[in-house]
């Protein structure tokens, strides 16, 4: 219930009137059954601006740290993702991957509406990095539709680290749903869920503009602080946006 009264009263308003989001494509979210709704991840506020422009409800699966945060700030932050809905994932040791798939799967059993972000974290730098197969698995197992999504604007508006986002309107970009049921049977098969995942990537690709990195988003950026914490600084760049 908590859910509705975020999303058309307490947020979800204020929210439209301040971003006043672009919505293309929304055609393409089916109004009943499961689907999977599969998104670049640029900023913070894509948890917020995504399920607003939606007129069913959606499903996420957090990370696990907005739920365990400390302080006052932590059990606030936590007891609002609790209360829209989302679900904590573990995303370290070895068997969080398929505790996250277990947890997909059970919302998508129930005939709902599961977001999910395949670069596995948000994108540092503005790119779009390689897709994890843990969405191909799910839409593979339950024999669901995969809807891409494009964020457009938020890295400008609220980029990593930046708390309070800039006042400047986004575009939220769907794209029409993806069938992958010619892959029946075959999501324990390392080629299969990775030429599906590696599909699902380019179509959000084409729906953002971003340039493309074949490489996973964790990865670069250790890589990057790595070699910043070595020199004692790096030099700027500017990531490519989307159109």
């Amino acid at each position: 219930m908590f859910y509705h009264v975020l999303k058309y009263v307490l947020l979800g308003p204020w929210l439209r009137l301040v971003f006043r989001p672009r919505i293309e494509g929304l055609e393409h979210i089916p109004a009943d059954g499961a689907a999977i709704v599969a998104g670049n991840h640029l900023s913070f506020s894509d948890h917020f601006l995504m399920p607003v422009v939606l007129k069913r409800r959606i499903t996420f699966l957090a990370k696990q740290e907005y739920f365990t945060g400390p302080g006052l700030k932590g059990r606030l932050t936590a007891a609002f993702f609790r209360s829209a809905g989302q679900i904590p994932v573990d995303r370290s040791g070895k068997e969080a991957g398929q505790a996250a798939i277990r947890e997909g799967l059970g919302v998508l059993a129930k005939g709902e509406l599961l977001g999910i972000y395949p670069e596995g974290t948000r994108s540092h730098d503005g790119r779009l990095y390689k897709g994890k197969v843990g969405v191909a698995v799910m839409a593979i197992t339950a024999g669901v539709p995969v809807i891409p999504c494009a964020m457009v604007g938020t890295f400008e508006i609220q980029p990593p680290g930046k708390v309070v986002p800039r006042v400047k309107r986004v575009t939220v970009r769907f794209g029409a749903p993806l069938d992958f049921s010619r892959f029946a049977g075959m999501e324990g098969e390392k080629a299969a869920v990775r030429a599906v995942t590696d599909e699902i990537m380019y179509e959000i690709l084409a729906l953002s503009g971003q340039e493309y990195v074949d490489d996973y988003a964790a990865k670069v950026k250790a890589a990057e602080e790595e070699a910043k914490a070595r020199t004692g600084g790096s030099r700027g760049r500017f990531p490519r946006r989307g159109r």
